[in-house]
C-alpha cells in the first residue's frame, strides 16, 4: 500500500466553489456552505486509509455538525480503473457507516484540482469566512500502525474553528492512498 502525502494546500486559502451530484443524482453546491464552518473530506469506497478511519469519522461527523461545522465528503476517484468506487458503491458504503453528510462525486475531478487534494482521505477545514484553517491528519493512527484511531487532530481543528479560536498551524499532512487521476488528468499535467 503506497502512502501519498496531502500537498498542505497554504492556510487562509478560500474554498474553491463547487457543484457536485451525490451518489443518487441530487446536486449539492458549496454556496449553500456560505457563512458557516465547513470540512471538505476527499475519499472514497476502496482505500484502506479511510475504511482504517471510516466509522470514527462518521461518528466524530455527528459531533461536528452538532458544533455548527457541515461535513461533506466527495470522492475523485476514476471509476473505470476502480469500479468499487462507483456512486453505486458509494451509496452502499454511506448507508452502511451510517453517513450523515452529502458524500458527492467528483466525476471530472476538477473539484479534487481545484482544491490540490492527492490522497484518500484529505482534509480540509474552513471558517465562517471560508478561508482555510486546517488542512491534514486526522490522527497519527494509519493501516500499520498500532495507534487507535481517535480524530485526535482534526478534532483539535474542529472545537477550535466552532469555539472561535484560531487553529494551531502546527499541522502534519494526512497521508492516504493517491486519488486515482483519469489518463492526462493528474495534477501537474494540465492547467485548468
Amino acid at each position: 500500500m503506497a502512502e501519498t502525502p496531502s500537498t498542505m494546500l497554504p492556510l487562509g486559502t478560500p474554498m474553491p466553489d463547487f457543484t457536485l451530484p451525490d451518489f443518487s443524482g441530487a446536486t449539492f453546491s458549496s454556496s449553500s456552505l456560505a457563512g458557516r464552518p465547513a470540512l471538505i473530506v476527499f475519499m472514497c469506497n476502496h482505500c484502506p486509509f479511510v475504511k482504517h478511519v471510516i466509522d470514527v469519522l462518521a461518528d466524530k461527523a455527528r459531533t461536528y455538525e452538532s458544533q455548527g461545522v457541515a461535513v461533506v465528503a466527495i470522492n475523485a476517484n476514476d471509476v473505470r480503473t476502480h469500479p468499487q468506487d462507483s456512486p453505486e458503491n458509494m451509496k452502499v458504503f454511506a448507508a452502511e457507516r451510517g453517513f450523515d453528510f452529502p458524500y458527492l462525486y467528483d466525476e471530472t475531478q476538477e473539484v479534487a484540482r481545484a482544491f490540490q487534494a492527492a490522497c484518500t482521505p484529505d482534509f480540509f477545514l474552513f471558517d465562517a469566512d471560508g478561508n482555510l484553517v486546517y488542512r491534514g491528519q486526522f490522527d497519527d493512527s494509519r493501516p500499520s500502525s498500532q495507534i487507535p484511531v481517535s480524530g485526535a487532530d482534526l478534532s483539535a481543528a474542529v472545537d477550535a474553528v466552532a469555539a472561535g479560536r484560531p487553529v494551531s498551524e502546527d499541522q502534519k499532512p494526512s497521508v492516504g492512498c493517491n486519488i486515482k487521476w483519469r489518463p492526462g488528468n493528474e495534477p501537474g499535467l494540465r492547467t485548468l
